[in-house]
């Protein structure tokens, strides 16, 4: 049995295990910032599950093309939304929001959408056992959605994370702090996630992508309960 398959499936598992824990902190106090966050670990959870199948069933077009929407597109975005919320007014932020996932469904249907290299099933770009890659398999519509959705909300979630701590860190106090902490483990966990690719030199490239996968949810999920689990918020605001 290979070690991509149960990797794979821990990062599914445990994604889905907070995107339901984060999900119960929003509908006790219905904050639209843990409405985002447990949307991108449900997000993240797909793109896990995507990679389990394809690592256990082997890689074809439909398990590398859910991979990609999931994995590649849809997941930090939406993160990001969590740390607009933080930092914007509540308006300013859903409307950012409406943008953002109207952006995103039309992204994910270029994805769906966009032929395959090597015909309609792309039989001769995919292997049982090896997780391609998109300049191998798509033209340059989902690799351009894939680099602007991806680029863009790791920024803005590394950005806007970063000023919070800079700010929290100038109010001082223990929710300040705490506050501080919660958006350094967000910015940790983006990090990892997208530098995954790191782990290839030393894993093959499924089990180097699924051990990311794992590692950047958990420090995210961290992050999200740590910000917020105090009276003050990451951005600073006391929650009534």
């Amino acid at each position: 049995m290979n070690t991509q398959s149960p990797v794979a499936a821990a990062a599914m598992l445990v994604s889905l295990a907070f995107a339901a824990t984060v999900l119960e902190r929003w509908i006790d106090r219905r904050r639209p910032q843990d409405l985002a966050w447990a949307t991108s670990l449900g997000l993240f959870a797909s793109g896990a599950g995507a990679l389990w199948w394809g690592a256990s069933a082997g890689w074809s077009a439909g398990s590398f093309r859910a991979f990609y929407a999931f994995g590649a597109v849809l997941n930090v975005p939406i993160l990001a939304l969590g740390t607009v919320y933080l930092l914007a007014s509540r308006r300013t932020a859903d409307r950012i929001t409406v943008a953002t996932v109207l952006a995103c469904a039309f992204a994910a249907g270029v994805v769906m959408a966009a032929p395959v290299t090597g015909g309609t099933s792309g039989t001769e770009v995919f292997a049982a056992d090896e997780l391609p890659q998109g300049s191998e398999v798509f033209g340059a519509g989902p690799r351009v959605a894939a680099a602007l959705a991806s680029s863009v909300g790791a920024l803005v979630v590394i950005v806007g994370s970063l000023w919070s701590m800079v700010r929290l860190g100038r109010i001082g106090g223990p929710a300040a702090r705490r506050g501080a902490t919660g958006n350094g483990l967000i910015v940790a966990g983006a990090l990892v996630l997208s530098w995954g690719g790191l782990l290839n030199s030393m894993l093959d490239e499924m089990t180097g992508f699924a051990v990311s996968l794992l590692v950047g949810i958990s420090l995210i999920f961290a992050g999200a309960l740590t910000a917020t689990g105090g009276r003050a918020g990451a951005g600073g605001s006391v929650d009534q």
